[in-house]
């Protein structure tokens, strides 16, 4: 408890310099998706390895999209941490974020602030652009993407109960990620 109130305290006084007083709400077309601690924010940015901005370990091509990207606010030099694109599940925005690869960019999109929940510069990107293009892109392509990556995986229904990954997992280690046997128990009780 303690520990909590003293991290929260330490969040809150880094928070209270000039980041903290900055709205990037101005302009900014981003669709609410009514979350606790949401704002609009709009922005320009440079696309970044985050691996590479961190630690010094840096890969052609922000890793080809093997790395998580972030956005480094070009008004402030912060770190900002893209975790969704538009569209409803969460994962990630590297699809999105790849092909601008150490290009300055506009984004728009929510910004998730609170230093008691421990979201800080948290982002979810819904469009982003060159700076100078005229024309927003729609940060949506992670299942299209998907689908050209999983060919064989085509048909109805949700990404997620087709996908070769997630099928092989659930094979391995069952529903719950307990294990087989396990899996078999929890069912039995659930379902006599």
């Amino acid at each position: 408890m303690i520990a909590r109130a003293l991290t929260a305290a330490l969040a809150a006084l880094a928070l209270s310099g000039p980041t903290a007083a900055q709205d990037f709400s101005e302009n900014s077309e981003a669709r609410s998706w009514n979350l606790f601690a949401e704002q609009p924010a709009r922005f320009e940015a440079t696309v970044v390895d985050i691996l590479c901005e961190v630690t010094g370990n840096c890969a052609g091509n922000c890793g080809d999209g093997r790395r998580q990207l972030g956005l480094l606010r070009s008004e402030d030099g912060v770190l900002v941490y893209p975790n969704k694109n538009s569209q409803p599940a969460f994962t990630g925005a590297t699809v999105e974020l790849l092909p601008y690869c150490g290009a300055e960019v506009e984004v728009d999109g929510l910004m998730l602030d609170d230093a008691y929940l421990g979201a800080v510069n948290i982002y979810l990107l819904q469009r982003i652009r060159r700076l100078g293009d005229e024309t927003w892109v729609s940060a949506n392509r992670w299942t299209d993407d998907w689908a050209e990556n999983n060919p064989d995986a085509a048909g109805s229904g949700p990404w997620f109960r087709r996908d070769p990954h997630v099928l092989r997992e659930i094979a391995e280690e069952g529903y719950f990620g307990l294990g087989l046997d396990r899996d078999a128990e929890i069912r039995a009780e659930l379902f006599p």
